[in-house]
C-alpha cells in the first residue's frame, strides 16, 4: 500500500481536490457574486485581506522565527492558497455574512491563478535549491484544471440539474473526504508522516500561525468599520484555507519517489496536514464564541 501511494500521491491529491471543487460549484450560481455590487466594500477588503495581509503575516512569520526548510514551504503554500469551501459553512454556524463568504471563496479561487504562483515564488525561493525553478505556468495550467474547471462543470451541474445538485455536492464532499484519508493512511504507511521528526515545536508554530491570523483578520475587518458579522465571514475565510490545494500543489512541487526519502516535501505535507487539522478546531472556537456572544446580545 505504501510504495503504490508514493507512485500514484499525485492522482490522490488530484482526486481529492477535483470532487472538492465540484461539490463547491454545485452549491454556487451567478447570483452569490451578488455581494460584490450590493457590498463592495466588504468584499474588496476581504479578499485584500486573503490576497495580501495573509501571505505578509506568512513571511514576517518565516523571517521573525526564522523557520526553514519543509515547515517554510509548508507555511508558504498556506498563505498561498484561497479559502476553502468549508468556511462557508462554518461561517454560517458562526452567524457571519453567509453571502460575502461565498463570494470571497469564488473570487478568490479564480485569482490564485495568478496569485498563488506569484506568492510561492516571493515566500520561497530562498528555501529552494540553487537550481530550482518555480513552475508558474505549470502551477497555473493544474489550478486551471484541477480547481476552475470542476467548480464549472459543478456550477453547470446546478444550472441544468438543480434538483439534485445538493445530493451531488454532498458525495463529493464525502468523496473529498475520503481521498485525504487515503492520503493520510498512504503517507502513514509509507512512513513519510513522522510526527517525532516534525516535533511539537513545529505543530506549535502551525497553531499559533492560525490564531496570528484570525486576530489580525478580526482586527483589520473591525478597524475598517465592517459589520461583525461581514467581520466573522471574512476571519473564516483566513482561518479556513483550501488545504485540498495545498495538497495537490505539495504533490506537483514535491512528488514522493518510491524508494527515495523526501524530508523536504514530507515536512510540507505534514505542515498541510497538521494546519488542516487544527483550522477545524480554530474555526470552532470562533463559532462558539460568537453564538455565546450573540445570545448575550439577544439577552440584553
Amino acid at each position: 500500500m505504501g510504495a503504490f501511494y508514493i507512485a500514484n500521491e499525485y492522482w490522490f491529491a488530484v482526486f481529492q481536490l477535483v470532487l472538492a471543487m465540484l461539490g463547491m460549484g454545485a452549491t454556487l450560481t451567478p447570483k452569490d457574486f451578488r455581494e460584490i455590487l450590493v457590498e463592495p466594500k466588504a468584499v474588496t477588503s476581504g479578499s485584500a485581506i486573503q490576497l495580501l495581509l495573509v501571505p505578509l503575516i506568512a513571511f514576517l512569520f518565516i523571517q521573525g522565527f526564522s523557520i526553514a526548510g519543509g515547515v517554510a514551504v509548508g507555511i508558504a503554500l498556506i498563505a498561498a492558497i484561497p479559502g476553502g469551501t468549508t468556511s462557508n459553512i462554518f461561517t454560517h454556524f458562526a452567524r457571519g455574512n453567509v453571502a460575502l463568504s461565498v463570494t470571497i471563496t469564488a473570487l478568490t479561487t479564480i485569482a490564485c491563478l495568478v496569485t498563488t504562483p506569484l506568492i510561492l515564488e516571493l515566500l520561497i525561493a530562498q528555501y529552494m535549491p540553487d537550481d530550482f525553478v518555480m513552475p508558474r505556468q505549470a502551477i497555473m495550467t493544474e489550478i486551471a484544471l484541477t480547481l476552475l474547471l470542476p467548480l464549472t462543470i459543478g456550477m453547470a451541474y446546478l444550472r441544468f440539474f438543480p434538483k439534485s445538485a445538493a445530493t451531488f455536492s454532498k458525495w463529493c464532499v464525502r468523496g473529498t473526504l475520503l481521498g485525504i484519508l487515503m492520503i493520510v493512511i498512504g503517507s502513514s504507511l509509507s512512513g513519510r508522516l513522522d510526527i517525532n521528526q516534525f516535533g511539537p515545536s513545529n505543530l506549535l508554530l502551525i497553531l499559533l500561525l492560525i490564531l496570528v491570523l484570525a486576530v489580525a483578520s478580526w482586527l483589520v475587518g473591525r478597524g475598517l468599520g465592517l459589520s461583525t458579522a461581514d467581520a466573522t465571514a471574512i476571519d473564516m475565510e483566513v482561518v479556513v484555507r483550501n488545504v485540498n490545494l495545498g495538497l495537490m500543489l505539495k504533490a506537483s512541487l514535491f512528488p514522493a519517489i518510491v524508494g527515495k526519502p523526501d524530508a523536504l516535501g514530507d515536512m510540507v505535507l505534514f505542515s498541510l496536514l497538521a494546519y488542516g487539522v487544527m483550522q477545524m478546531l480554530i474555526a470552532a472556537v470562533i463559532i462558539i464564541w460568537n453564538r455565546k456572544k450573540i445570545r448575550k446580545l439577544a439577552v440584553l
